[in-house]
């Protein structure tokens, strides 16, 4: 995609005044008399170049185009002014560095968090959780304040049965933020707890308690767990059974099954990983 066009009187008003309508425009203003306007023309064009969609970089070569030069009342060279709704809104004057060049655009280029939130709605409209769920936490990693990063993240613990993390990130929502999928998440939050602790769940735990050596009935109640995304629960207890019976094959089957089942990056996968090698060696 194109990100640099060099500014004339004959498109000045398209691209300062129309394009800049839809995506911000960065004016860079240059003379081949002066190296150093070269030299900032040269790494802005390099730094937007995969920002075409963001910012437009627009090129005004004064020896040839002093009256747009003069329009936008330029001191001197190197200069680079960024346009909005074509009125002025930021700038850089004088030779600049890598750094003072990041500094500006870093203030109103997307960050790697805005990406990686994007990458995860992408993947929860497709109902991909368990692909969202590392990509959501390394957002939130990034930026641990921002509320909408902050929902998402919710929103794929409540779906992978973290039931407590997602009630404690919903915790710190502040007020002004607690809209419309705040709202839809609580409810979201509400149904999965009372789903947890459903009347089958209950009922194979009190048949538990009173046949406390029942495998069949340990992995019954397993599987119930890991279908309400309870998995800390199922995983506990196939994983005293392996401990009991190196040979019970079947409960450790189940046990790498639930493990499979969980999503990249899960705390529960390396720990029983762990306990697991533990046993074998």
């Amino acid at each position: 995609m194109m990100n640099s066009i060099a500014i004339t009187l004959e498109n000045f008003q398209q691209v300062i005044l129309e394009e800049s309508k839809t995506k911000l425009v960065l004016v860079d203003f240059w003379a081949q008399q002066i190296p150093e306007s070269i030299e900032l023309r040269d790494k802005l064009t390099l730094a937007l170049a995969d920002h075409a969609d963001i910012m437009l970089l627009a090129t005004v070569d004064c020896e040839t185009q002093g009256q747009i030069a003069q329009q936008f009342g330029i001191q001197g060279l190197p200069t680079a002014v960024l346009v909005q709704d074509g009125q002025p809104l930021d700038g850089l004057t004088g030779p600049q560095t890598d750094a003072s060049i990041s500094e500006l655009l870093a203030k109103y280029l997307p960050k790697e968090q805005d990406h990686l939130l994007a990458q995860a709605n992408v993947l929860l409209s497709e109902n991909k959780v368990a692909e969202a769920f590392p990509i959501i936490s390394k957002a939130y990693q990034l930026d641990n304040e921002r509320a909408d990063i902050k929902l998402v993240l919710a929103n794929v613990y409540i779906q992978t049965g973290k039931i407590t993390e997602a009630e404690s990130l919903l915790e710190s929502i502040k007020m002004i933020d607690q809209e419309g999928e705040y709202q839809s998440l609580m409810a979201k939050l509400e149904l999965a707890s009372q789903a947890a602790d459903s009347p089958e769940i209950q009922a194979l735990e009190q048949q538990l308690a009173n046949d406390p050596d029942n495998i069949e009935l340990q992995h019954k109640l397993a599987a119930q767990y890991s279908q309400v995304n309870r998995h800390d629960d199922a995983l506990a207890i196939l994983f005293l059974l392996v401990q009991k019976d190196g040979a019970d094959t079947t409960s450790k089957d189940l046990l790498l099954d639930v493990l499979k089942s969980l999503p990249d990056g899960d705390a529960l996968v390396s720990k029983y990983r762990r306990k697991l090698y533990t046993l074998m060696y």
